[in-house]
């Protein structure tokens, strides 16, 4: 037996534990490793593609009409083969299914939804749809992070955490933004804040920064816009702009529902078709809305004043994210919503510019365009500001950001009673991505961490060899009997029952517990026990199903409960 397998069972119990440990730091950054690593494979896939026929990626205005229509034809009909190829109902992608996984499944993703949604992926964005690479970024990060701890066997709860680890380091090889990538996945991803969560995260998305560094240097791709501090006169201004970039996050988020709504019973083939073509027909006229957000950034820098591209461009863009989303396009909304707030930025920033007499500050307002946005339609206003932060690499930044989220934010929440993209989605969808307090304690203990053996089994006994065990047997000792007929096999909770003994009938009492393998948490024990309020469950492990490890008892599930803020 190799030496780490001895090890593993003590790391599989220390990981059950809701703890902060160097174990669980150092898979996290493993997890973190593999992400970037197939993150990385992604991003050259589609550059490699688009250097077939484009003079650098995401210029699709670079390559002639008469040819630019066939490419998300093509793009569409090769991702319905795709689709075709690992099964229909395998093609749930994107982020909306990964915070289902992530609450519902423990963030272990499906092989063949990720095989859909690496390859479409490449092909969506390889062919100048407009959508983002974060949505398959994200799906693939806790694809390879969470099949490292299926591999080791780990507890559920610590492979939920390794997802989270794979979606920080995927977003962070995908836009170099490390620290705003551990916000998205705590905000957006996870929904909630602990510290034992929080320090492998983060050191996963440093391990995903300095891979994608690695390979595609350190530059990002908003290092074309010119930030610049602003002035305290800018700010009644900006409010305004925040009410845009609210009112505009509602249109969007309000839209592409409606579309997901009045497509959802087209077959998925006609559907990809239908955004191929108006892809095609759209892209002919307004290339420079083709692809994700880096043409809608290098047309914003190159023409500041030229309110009629800017314009085309907006329109464009936006037309062409809805009905790539909305018809089932894979990819993610993240990318195209920075192309819209930086484009919707840059012409609000016009305004300001005639009154000045220059546009140095285009880029400043660009930048806030997209953290406005962003705020607004996902909800995730501190993922937003701390994007800008990292991006601007300007301390005078800070402010007029906070105020533009802020009133992009209230404004979409308060007056268009707008909700978060992604919860639009499941909640259409009927996917779940709530606990109940109880599960949401109960999920984040294995139950290797409660295990208890302290207990006596018998197989096959005799009913005096009960008794007898009973009488000798100890509080808080436990006697299982197991019984095997043919090819069943039970295993029940013996004790004494007075009233049984009053009617004459056997004084033992039995009852059938169910077993669990070893990676489960105290929710599955829950589940199981709630309804009677009594009895246990065994363990066992995956290899050995017939070799109890130990149990988990009903006053155990209830102590834990009432430790965490009486919830029983």
């Amino acid at each position: 037996m190799q030496r780490w397998q001895i090890w593993l069972p003590s790391l599989q119990r220390r990981l059950a534990l809701p703890q902060t440990s160097l174990q669980l730091c150092i898979l996290g950054m493993l997890g973190g490793l593999a992400a970037a690593m197939l993150i990385i494979l992604f991003r050259l896939a589609i550059i490699g593609l688009q250097s077939f026929f484009l003079d650098k990626p995401d210029d699709f205005a670079s390559v002639g009409a008469d040819i630019r229509w066939l490419f998300p034809l093509s793009g569409a009909i090769l991702i319905g083969v795709i689709a075709w190829a690992t099964g229909y109902k395998h093609y749930r992608l994107g982020i909306p299914f990964v915070i289902h996984r992530i609450k519902l499944k423990y963030g272990m993703m499906p092989t063949r939804n990720t095989l859909n949604q690496f390859f479409g992926g490449i092909l969506a964005l390889a062919s100048g749809f407009s959508v983002g690479r974060e949505g398959p970024s994200v799906h693939l990060g806790a694809y390879a992070a969470s099949t490292l701890g299926k591999y080791l066997q780990l507890p559920y709860n610590s492979i939920r955490i390794l997802a989270g680890c794979g979606i920080a380091a995927g977003i962070s090889a995908s836009f170099n933004t490390p620290l705003a990538a551990v916000i998205f996945v705590m905000e957006v991803v996870l929904r909630e804040y602990r510290v034992h969560v929080f320090i492998p995260i983060m050191l996963s998305s440093v391990v995903g920064a300095l891979a994608t560094q690695s390979v595609f240097g350190s530059d990002k791709e908003l290092a074309l816009l010119n930030i610049v501090s602003i002035s305290g006169w800018h700010l009644p201004y900006l409010v305004l702009c925040g009410i845009a970039f609210g009112a505009i996050a509602f249109v969007f988020n309000n839209n592409m529902m409606r579309l997901i709504k009045l497509f959802k019973n087209w077959p998925l083939l006609l559907r990809l078709a239908l955004a191929g073509a108006l892809t095609a027909a759209v892209g002919y006229v307004i290339p420079h809305a083709m692809g994700a957000e880096t043409g809608a950034i290098f047309y914003a820098v190159n023409a500041p004043n030229d309110v009629a591209l800017l314009l085309t461009i907006f329109i464009g863009k936006m037309l062409l994210t809805l009905f790539a989303l909305g018809l089932g396009v894979p990819g993610g909304v993240i990318g195209p919503v920075f192309g819209i707030g930086i484009v919707l930025g840059t012409i609000l920033a016009i305004v300001p510019s005639a009154i000045i007499g220059d546009n140095s500050i285009a880029g400043t307002y660009a930048v806030l365009g997209m953290a406005g946005l962003m705020a607004a339609t996902m909800h995730a206003p501190l993922a937003a500001l701390v994007a800008v932060m990292e991006l601007a690499h300007n301390p005078g930044i800070i402010v007029p950001a906070m105020l533009v989220i802020t009133t992009a934010y209230i404004t979409g929440v308060q007056f268009f009673n707008n909700k978060s993209i992604f919860l639009l989605q499941l909640d259409f969808l009927q996917m779940p991505y709530k606990l109940s307090p109880a599960d949401d304690v109960l999920q984040k203990v294995g139950v290797l961490a409660l295990l208890d053996n302290q207990y006596q089994l018998l197989h096959n006994p005799q009913e005096q060899q009960v008794t007898q065990a009973l009488d000798m047997l100890e509080p808080p000792h436990q006697l299982l009997v197991k019984r095997t007929q043919g090819d069943n096999t039970e295993i029940m909770l013996a004790s004494y029952d007075v009233q049984l003994s009053m009617t004459g009938a056997s004084a033992v009492h039995y009852l059938s517990i169910q077993g669990l393998n070893h990676q489960a948490t105290m929710a599955e024990v829950f589940a199981i026990l709630e309804d009677k309020r009594e009895g246990a469950v065994y363990i066992y492990r995956e290899q050995e199903p017939e070799q109890l490890i130990g149990i988990i008892r009903w006053d155990q599930v209830r102590s834990l409960l009432v430790k965490q803020n009486n919830l029983l």
